[in-house]
This record gives structure tokens, sequence and C-alpha cells, in this order.
């Protein structure tokens, strides 16, 4: 059964959303992202996306204290990605409480790193972000569109034996309009060994059954959790076998 994945997006310490990663379309939905992380927990949800979107423009690590908080007061399982640039950052997320780290722009401006912390840490705890924009790959916070093809980008990456890999349609996120499944249809035919978290634009419950049935890992919910359509009665049929 495909994992929720509920998202807390951060900036300046509150739970916000974006569309299309365009940070002047901020909204606030929570002032304290430990509020809720701890609502999520108590309807059973499992796991938690932790977003430093500080991290992401900043190009370092910022909001660890919020993951510190999280990990030491929760139970959810957290993958935490956005500014992890270093060997420092990375540390500072593993101390601080992420179990696997979502690591993107690196895996595009400076492979060999990401090489490194492949090995160092084991394809269980690194995951693969590829942000998709018209079939290219983008970057930094997705300020940036890179000149790599998605499927080349993947193919380099799974021979390599990255294992997860979270694939966001930036062009879908925060619109609420529908996730990508052609897209994710696609890449689980070219890449079956991969495990695949849908991200971006997931807006009704019956999306997330279409996309279990087509093999996806797990699937991101923010805006549409947020904005009140898929509650989380919606996704009690998933909670239960998890």
């Amino acid at each position: 059964m495909m994992r929720i994945i509920p998202a807390i997006d951060i900036i300046d310490g509150k739970c916000v959303r974006l569309s299309q990663g365009e940070y002047s379309s901020k909204k606030v939905y929570n002032e304290n992202p430990l509020e809720v992380a701890k609502m999520f927990e108590s309807n059973g949800l499992k796991y938690l996306h932790l977003v430093d979107l500080d991290g992401a423009k900043a190009k370092h690590v910022v909001n660890y204290k919020a993951l510190y908080q999280i990990a030491r007061e929760t139970s959810l399982t957290i993958d935490f990605g956005g500014g992890v640039k270093t060997d420092d950052d990375i540390r500072l997320v593993f101390e601080n409480g992420a179990k696997q780290v979502t690591i993107g722009s690196i895996a595009v401006s400076e492979p060999e790193k990401f090489d490194t912390w492949l090995f160092q840490f084991g394809p269980d705890k690194i995951i693969l972000g590829a942000d998709v924009k018209d079939g290219m790959v983008a970057i930094s916070g997705w300020q940036t569109v890179s000149t790599l093809k998605l499927n080349s980008f993947l193919e380099g990456y799974a021979k390599k034996g990255v294992k997860y890999v979270i694939c966001t349609d930036i062009s879908k996120d925060g619109m609420l309009l529908g996730t990508s499944m052609e897209l994710y249809k696609e890449l689980k035919k070219n890449f079956p060994k991969m495990l695949f978290i849908a991200s971006g634009g997931v807006t009704e419950k019956s999306e997330l059954h279409l996309l279990n049935d087509i093999g996806m890992d797990g699937a991101i919910i923010g805006k549409a959790i947020y904005e009140g359509r898929i509650s989380m009665q919606d996704l009690k049929d998933f909670i239960q076998i998890d």
C-alpha cells in the first residue's frame, strides 16, 4: 500500500504553501509547524515531508530547529529537503532527527558529492529529488531550469543504485488541478526498480487510489489538506493498512 506523506513547507518558522514554487505566492497556514505535525500524527499518519524553503533560497539549511522539535515531539518518520548543500548541512539534518534527506540541486550541480553521500549514508537514507518542468530538471528551489532531461537524469542515478525518487511536476504544484498521472505511469514503466513518490497537484482522494494502482511508493499531499480538499478521513483507507 502506498505511503501517504503530508508536507510541511517552512518559511520564517511558519507552515506555508506556494504555487508552482513562486515565493511571492506564499500563503501562511499555521504559525506553528509542530502543531500541524502533531495533528497529522494524531490522525494516524506516520510520515512527513518537511521542506526548508528558506534553506532552498539561502543555499544552506536554515530551519533545522523546527526539524528537531518535530522529530523530538512526534514519532513521524521525517524526510527533509531544502538547502542541503554541504557535508555540514547533511550531518546537521540527520543529527536533528531526519530519517531521510531529499537531495535535488546537488544531484544536478555536484553529482560527485551526491554519489559520496549515497555511498556514505546508503540508498535507504538518500532520496533523489527530481523536480521537473516541461520535461527538464529544475533546481535551486525551482528557481532555475537545467539542461538535463528527466529521463536521462534518472537513468544515470538508477545505475548508481538510487532507490527512492520524489518527482514533482512544478506546473502542478500547489495549483489544485490534479497530479501528473501520465508522467508517473511513464516513469514506473521506464524505471521499474525505483520507488517513486508522487509530488505536486494531488487534489482529490480518487487520485490517491489511482497513484496506488500504478505502483507509486508514496504520495506527498500539501495544499489539498490545508485547503480542505482532502480530509484526514479520506486518508483512513491508506493509514489502516500502511
